[in-house]
Parts: structure tokens; C-alpha cells; sequence
């Protein structure tokens, strides 16, 4: 389960109020009005709230605001840090730092809710999904007024650097353009570690010929290659549509006796699938549980989603049965391969039902997925039944799950109501797909007739 049994009923008991609420009633609450008593907050059940509006920061705010200053609740560094990394996605750069500054301020009356490098982490990986690259670098540098300019927060740029796609600058940060390391940064740096990153960084990018010559490089430079760098690199082999050097490497590390952790054997797993065929990914599975090295959630996963991919679905449900014999619990993406795969639509809604009850929480991208879906075989009703489930969870949807809600309604010919939908979209600041169809059409029809009369 994602929640404590007082967070679940918390949640349930918030959400449909404050999806109402305007910023001015949600700051007069206090804790005697509908929401929870103070008592029921903690850290968790904040996280799970300000979550569920991810895409609404002034909403998501105005929450946090009134648990600080009608409910007294004090705020935790990850409580803060949730909120920090909603208004960096909303390019809100500015009320970030400031609730960092709070945050310092704050730390000598709640010292466990200081920054600490998870918050400028976040503050690297929004700078840098808005390309905006300088700021980043500056954000590093004001890491020492808190304590924090290390070889951690070293680690955290290079990383987010690589991971938003800007490994050229990251290579040249870290050694220059003539290929000299960085010195001089007060703290030693792991050069195995930076490597791997960059290493993923242009496997990021999907420049193959950079990870090979960045690949022979590192034995040019002296680095060694651990267990990370050939999982990277194997990685990097599958990707690029050679998956049989994959299972190559993983050859020549058998042969240097490197003992693999679950994660080389997933890529393994994975490659194994593609050059040899499923069959053979599934020998590897008994091959770990003989060596101790039991499979997790992304080995069966690989595993059903490669069933899947070859029309094998029954054999994708004995996998899931197995998984659960060997007490690997399914997550999202499990039941992520396995709707891609169904072709009925009662059976869709069964399994989403079923999942729900297990206590996997959808994400946005399930309930768009699955909109999309039921919108392509013409189906209304599913459609309109996984948008209420949505708001019944206290999820905000975003701009991808409003387009596809949208395109649903377009196409039974329901205007009117995308239109509304459409209008909600450019209220909330998303930005809604051009339909000439909405600027022009009237409505047509009874929302209530054409959803009776649907298939």
C-alpha cells in the first residue's frame, strides 16, 4: 500500500474538498473547518497531497501554507523538498529559493527541516529540464553557503546534467576541453563514478559512436570499469540494436569472475530476450535464483513485457503468478505490459479494478494510456469512468490526460463538453492540442444520450 491506513483516510477525506476550494477560503481554514485535524498530518500524508497536485503549484502552495499556519504542522526537508520541485516545474525558480531560505532559516527551531542535497538535486534537474544550464552551475556554487558543496553534490550535477541531456557540457566540465580532469575542487572525486555517468549521458542521447569511444577512453585514461560500467555499456549494446555484444560482455565478465547484482543480470535478462529469444531470458531468471541472486520487480517485468511483445500473454499471467509465489510484488509497470497487451475491454477494466485493489496506485501516464486506448476502439464510457476514478484518487491530470479525455469526447461528437474541458486546460496554465473543430463547431448532441448510447 502507498498510504498508512490515517493517510489513506486523510486523503480521502481532503482531496475532494480542496479540489474545490479557492486560495483565499483554503488560507481562512482552520483545523475546526472540513479538513482533518492537525493530528492526522504527518510528513507522508503532506508528500501524497502535494503530489496528487503536481500540476497546480499555486493550489499545491496554498496547502502547504495553511499545514504550516493553520494546523501548525512542521514541515519536514522532504515535505519542503516535494514542494520545491512542484514550483520548479512550473518554472516558479524564484519561490523555490525562497522556501530554501526558509528552510535555512527554519533549521535552528527544526533542524529536520534543513536543506540537504536532495533539495538542490531537484533544484539541478529543474534548472536543467528548462535548459537552462548556467543557473544550474550557479545553483552548484550557492550549494557551499549551506554546507553542501561536496563530492555528493558534485555527483548530483554531473548526474542531472547527464540525465536532461546536456552530457556535452558535463564532458567538458569534468575534464576540459583538451581532456585534462577537473582539480582543485577541495574533495576527491571518484573518476569510476563520473565515468559511468557520462557514460550513461551519451547512451542518453543516443550518440553510439561517443559511448564507444568514451568506452575505450576510460581504458585509455586508467579507469576502471566495475560492475556499473558494463551495465551501462550492455545497456548501451541493446539500445543501439546489438544485443548480442551484450550477452558478449556479459561473457567476458563471467570470465573475470565479476559477481552480478540483479541489475547487470535485468540487462542481461533484456538483451538475452532480443538476441536468443524469451526462452532464454527465462533460464537466466532460474540461473540468478541458483546463484542467490534472486530476480526483482524489473526482471519479471522484462520478462512479461518480452511475453507480451511476442503475442505470448498467457504465459505473461503465469509469470505474474510466479512472481507472486516468490514473494515479488507487482508494481505499475507490470500492469503497464500487460494492458498494452490486452485487446478486450472488459478485461482492461478488470485488471485496472485489480490493481487498484492490491494497492498500486496509477499513474498519470496509466490513466492516459488507458484513455487513449478505450478512445481508439471508440469507447466513451471507460474513458469518462477512468476520469473519475482519477479525481476520486486525488490525482491532478495533465495536459497529455486532458488531450486524450478531450479527443474521446471530439470524437462522439460531444463539443461542448471538450470545449469546456478545453477552456479548463488554459485556466490551469496547460497547454490544450489546436483543434479547429473546437473553434468552430457548435454543440452538438446530449452529453447524457450519446453516453447511453455508447458501446
Amino acid at each position: 500500500m502507498l498510504f498508512s491506513p490515517p493517510s489513506t483516510r486523510f486523503l480521502s477525506r481532503i482531496a475532494p474538498s480542496f479540489a474545490h476550494l479557492t486560495s483565499p477560503r483554503l488560507l481562512s481554514l482552520g483545523p475546526a473547518s472540513e479538513f482533518p485535524q492537525p493530528s492526522e498530518l504527518s510528513p507522508a500524508s503532506v508528500c501524497d497531497l502535494l503530489s496528487s497536485y503536481s500540476n497546480d503549484w499555486q493550489k499545491a502552495l496554498d496547502f502547504f501554507n495553511w499545514a504550516e499556519q493553520s494546523c501548525r504542522f512542521p514541515h519536514s526537508t522532504d515535505t519542503y523538498n516535494r514542494m520545491i520541485d512542484i514550483l520548479g516545474k512550473a518554472f516558479e525558480f524564484d519561490r523555490s529559493w525562497a522556501l530554501i531560505a526558509r528552510m535555512a532559516a527554519y533549521r535552528t527551531r527544526n533542524p529536520s527541516s534543513s536543506p540537504d542535497h536532495a533539495t538542490f538535486r531537484i533544484m539541478f534537474k529543474r534548472y536543467l529540464s528548462a535548459r537552462l544550464v548556467d543557473d544550474a552551475m550557479r545553483a552548484y556554487d550557492r550549494c557551499a553557503d549551506f554546507g553542501l558543496k561536496d563530492e555528493t553534490c558534485f555527483y548530483n550535477l554531473v548526474d542531472a546534467l547527464c540525465e536532461y541531456r546536456h552530457v556535452v557540457e558535463a564532458h567538458e566540465w569534468c575534464f576540459g576541453k583538451e581532456g585534462i580532469r577537473v582539480k582543485g575542487l577541495g574533495f576527491r572525486v571518484d573518476e569510476t563514478k563520473v565515468c559511468n555517468l557520462i557514460l550513461r549521458g551519451w547512451y542518453k542521447i543516443q550518440w553510439w559512436s561517443k559511448c564507444r569511444e568514451f568506452w575505450d577512453q576510460m581504458d585509455e585514461m586508467g579507469v576502471s570499469k566495475d560492475l556499473h560500467s558494463y551495465s551501462i555499456y550492455m545497456d548501451i549494446m541493446c539500445k543501439c540494436g546489438k544485443p548480442w555484444k551484450a550477452v558478449r560482455l556479459y561473457k567476458e565478465m563471467r570470465r573475470k569472475r565479476m559477481k552480478l547484482d540483479v541489475v547487470a543480470y535485468n540487462t542481461v535478462v533484456h538483451a538475452a530476450g532480443l538476441s536468443d529469444g524469451v526462452d532464454f531470458s527465462i533460464r537466466l531468471c532460474r540461473e540468478m535464483r541458483e546463484l542467490g541472486c534472486m530476480p526483482n520487480v524489473v526482471t519479471y517485468n522484462t520478462v512479461i513485457k518480452l511475453l507480451c511483445d511476442g503475442g505470448r500473454v498467457r504465459e505473461a499471467y503465469e509469470q505474474l503468478r510466479e512472481m507472486r509465489k516468490y514473494g515479488c510484488k507487482p508494481d505499475i509497470m507490470t500492469y503497464h505490459c500487460l494492458f498494452r497487451s490486452s485487446e478486450k475491454p472488459g478485461e482492461v477494466m478488470r485488471l485496472f479494478d485489480k490493481m487498484i485493489a492490491s494497492g498500486i496506485r496509477p499513474k498519470m501516464d496509466t490513466y492516459v494510456m488507458l484513455m487513449r486506448k478505450f478512445g481508439r476502439w471508440g469507447f466513451l464510457r471507460p474513458v469518462l469512468l477512468l476520469w473519475e476514478k482519477m479525481e476520486e484518487l486525488g490525482a491532478s491530470p495533465d495536459e497529455f490526460a486532458y488531450n486524450a479525455l478531450i479527443d474521446a469526447l471530439i470524437d462522439k461528437g460531444m463539443t461542448e463538453l471538450a470545449r469546456k474541458y478545453d477552456q479548463e486546460m488554459l485556466a490551469k496554465g496547460l497547454s490544450p492540442k489546436p483543434r479547429a473543430k473546437l473553434a468552430t463547431d457548435p454543440a452538438e448532441g446530449n452529453p447524457q444520450q450519446l453516453l447511453d448510447s455508447d458501446g
